[in-house]
């Protein structure tokens, strides 16, 4: 939801780390790469009750998410790096909610509920980004991609805040994964409104 409003915020700062990184040989792999380490790291520090280090270590991994993409605008992108980019998002946006229902058994519930959302949500964006590269459609909102981007009501701006208010305070993963997972699930069926307005 707020993605593309950040985008203007954050990409000068990105672009500009990006372009340095890319002349001193870091690839845009290398980054996604390192950033998907450290979202399975953050998964286990939480896992094994360390929230303030998970916590970090999932500020750590956004930042290696956002330069990976910088990386390769300032050198050579490619559409391996976007699907590795994807995958290992997804892996990390896994990773924390199993953390956290490895960290306490009252946990598990809400954790798989937030797990099948994620699961869905993600099926409905990556169907919507295949049928609208099929069709020829581009948008710009989210900065310059490998595929289409279609925007929701739970995107990465939002996961990222529940997934540092649950670091912040763990007892409230239950609330905080239940209404997250409400909010995927109204994402799902905004974005299957909005492909059926667009593909039908």
């Amino acid at each position: 939801m707020f993605d593309a409003k950040l985008r203007p915020l954050i990409d000068p700062p990105l672009n500009y780390i990006g372009r340095r990184l890319a002349q001193i040989g870091i690839t845009a792999n290398v980054a996604t790469l390192a950033g998907g380490a450290v979202g399975l790291a953050a998964g286990t520090a939480i896992a094994c009750g360390l929230f303030g280090v998970g916590l970090v270590l999932i500020i750590i991994n956004r930042l290696l998410d956002g330069l990976d993409g910088a990386i390769a605008r300032a050198s050579q992108p490619s559409d391996f790096g976007g699907y590795l980019d994807i995958v290992a998002d997804f892996a990390f946006y896994i990773a924390i909610p199993v953390g956290f229902g490895f960290a306490a058994a009252s946990n598990l519930p809400a954790a798989l509920i937030l797990v099948a959302a994620f699961t869905l949500t993600g099926i409905s964006f990556l169907s919507f980004a295949a049928i609208a590269t099929k069709r020829g459609l581009e948008t710009t909102a989210h900065g310059a991609k490998s595929f289409f981007y279609s925007s929701g009501l739970a995107e990465g701006t939002e996961t990222i805040a529940a997934f540092v208010l649950m670091c912040l305070i763990p007892a409230a993963f239950p609330v905080i994964a239940f209404s997250y997972a409400t909010l995927c699930i109204a994402t799902v069926i905004q974005r299957s409104i909005s492909a059926y307005a667009s593909f039908r």
